[in-house]
């Protein structure tokens, strides 16, 4: 519907409570998402720099792609800003965020606005464009528009909002004689060069990348695919993964028993059947066995074989997890729970090769390579009685040591991010990533699961999270979690001023009043939020504006009043 000229845009203090200055972390927040506060005649060098090094048109074209970006990832916070306003004020935050990034002044002239039909026409006119007044100073005049990373945040920004293409004209601009800049949206096949006006944004428009060819050992260490197995690459690019990925190479091509150890939860089977798939046994059978898992009466068996009778029950002879694994791989994993005598018979079996079913005195010939796995110190259960020395010695030629995850900080956001693809494939729902923040709390969590831990708060917050918007911190880690990793920090007021955002400044008349009888905290959150929920009829998204929280704040808070035992 089209917005009369008078319609006022909507209070920007909801977007203003999201900007976080942490000055002692060393970070600016938007909402969950990442910001810099970059000087702009800086943006001017980059520019320039561009335009000197791959021309006019690939700068323009970057840029617009670059804006397209920005303005996309913002479509998708004005949802989850503003859920229950009317359309217009929804959009509004893209506008006002411009605004309030340093962008432009942003002030609509026309905007006709229709969700369910998809129907847009928008024109706005920019004053004080930070383009316009980089690119004159560096340039001077102009002949043609030069609002391109702006021009390509409303195109990115209206697209993702409509959930169609839509794309922007620069009308006029200031760098070219105008008093001001004005620019007009349609949809792209509402204009008649609406196909030339999108292959601006298009990857293959940008020129290909030169440079002098990469040194003959560089380009093989960019080119070396990373250890895999049936389920996919093992994912990581830490200096400590590296190191155990290239032992688990080198060991590939020999027939080493190769001992892993490593925290519960690290991957310690990936990394075994890697291994077997690098092998030259990769076509044979892998077959794993958790030895904490059998019972302690059958875990011989189980291994070994039994011959008919060997025990009560045994009707009928059974090949054991050796044969089972003849050609190819066994992998025993949690090897320090394996009971002493089960441990001789080990031995034999590295030692020449044969095994002896439970029941039977006659030995029979295998070929299998062991690769075992333990999270228990052998050393310290050698000295303890609880495990075989000459079985360690025989197992410890080759061992590999798979880090915990808060070893591996650098692969943590791409393990992340090949989990949450997995996850939205698993449970068929479009999310749109992570915000900043949540990768950021990712990143500052310790993981004392490591990456099994990962697995599970991540397929839970693929769950939890709103189809189409970014995983939050909130869906990953309880708040008590999220509040530790919380730093002081600063917010923007009306004024453009920063105050403390942990400590808003109260009225002080409101503050005695509060402190003139006795005052029970805990009475007041709760009074305050059930009066904020009522207010807004239950909109939790409403409720949580009013009070400057977010809506898992909110509901976290709620759910604590409501179910005080959970």
């Amino acid at each position: 519907m089209a917005q009369p000229k008078y319609t006022p845009m909507p209070s920007d203090a909801d977007l203003r409570r999201m900007v976080q200055f942490a000055a002692n972390d060393g970070r600016i927040w938007l909402a969950g998402q990442r910001m810099l506060l970059v000087h702009a005649a800086a943006l001017g060098t980059l520019r320039s720099e561009l335009m000197r090094a791959v021309g006019p048109a690939a700068t323009r074209r970057l840029l617009l792609r670059t804006g397209y970006a920005a303005g996309a990832r913002d479509a998708a916070l004005a949802r989850q800003v503003r859920a229950d306003a009317s359309s217009f004020a929804m959009f509004a935050v893209g506008p006002q965020l411009h605004m309030l990034e340093g962008a432009a002044k942003v002030t609509y002239e026309h905007l006709e606005l229709d969700l369910a039909s998809g129907h847009y026409l928008g024109r706005f006119r920019w004053d004080h464009s930070w383009e316009v007044e980089t690119h004159v100073r560096a340039q001077g005049p102009q002949i043609e528009p030069v609002c391109w990373s702006l021009m390509g945040y409303a195109s990115g920004y209206t697209s993702a909002f409509m959930g169609r293409p839509v794309l922007y004209k620069e009308m006029q601009c200031a760098a070219c004689g105008s008093d001001h800049c004005l620019i007009e949206g349609r949809p792209q096949a509402d204009w008649e060069d609406g196909d030339l006006m999108a292959s601006d944004y298009a990857p293959e428009a940008l020129p290909p990348a030169g440079g002098p060819p990469l040194p003959p050992e560089a380009d093989h260490a960019a080119s070396a695919e990373p250890p895999a197995d049936a389920l996919g690459p093992l994912i990581g690019q830490s200096q400590a993964f590296k190191a155990a990925a290239l032992l688990l190479r080198k060991a590939a091509a020999t027939q080493v028993s190769v001992l892993l150890t490593g925290e519960t939860g690290v991957g310690k089977e990936r990394f075994a059947r890697a291994l077997h798939a690098l092998s030259a046994r990769s076509a044979q059978p892998f077959v794993a066995v958790n030895c904490a898992a059998l019972p302690g009466d059958l875990i011989e068996s189980e291994l070994f074989g039994a011959e008919r009778g060997a025990y009560t029950g045994a009707d009928a002879a059974r090949a054991g997890r050796f044969e089972r694994a003849d050609g190819g791989t066994l992998f025993l994993d949690e090897l320090g729970e394996l009971p002493l005598a089960a441990q001789a018979k080990l031995l034999r079996v590295l030692q020449d090769g044969q095994i002896e079913r439970l029941g039977s005195a006659r030995p029979r010939q295998v070929d299998v390579r062991v690769i075992t796995a333990t999270h228990v110190d052998l050393a310290a259960a050698v000295q303890a009685g609880r495990f075989r020395q000459d079985l360690y010695y025989r197992l410890n030629v080759y061992p590999i040591r798979v880090p915990p995850l808060r070893e591996r900080p650098d692969d943590i956001e791409p393990l992340a991010l090949h989990l949450l693809a997995r996850y939205i494939a698993r449970h068929d729902k479009h999310l749109a990533g992570f915000t900043d923040r949540a990768l950021h709390a990712l990143r500052r969590h310790d993981w004392p699961g490591n990456v099994r831990e990962m697995e599970n708060l991540i397929e839970r917050a693929v769950i939890l999270a709103t189809a189409g918007e970014p995983i939050d911190a909130a869906h990953l880690l309880a708040q008590d979690a999220l509040d530790a990793l919380e730093v002081a920090g600063h917010t923007l007021a009306p004024s453009g001023r920063l105050y403390a955002a942990q400590a808003p400044a109260c009225d002080p008349r409101l503050v005695q009043a509060l402190l003139a009888d006795p005052l029970d905290l805990h009475a007041l959150e709760a009074t305050l939020i059930e009066e904020a929920v009522a207010r807004s009829q239950g909109n939790l998204a409403a409720a949580a504006r009013l009070l400057g929280l977010t809506r898992p704040q909110l509901s976290y808070r709620l759910n604590k009043l409501r179910n005080p035992q959970s």
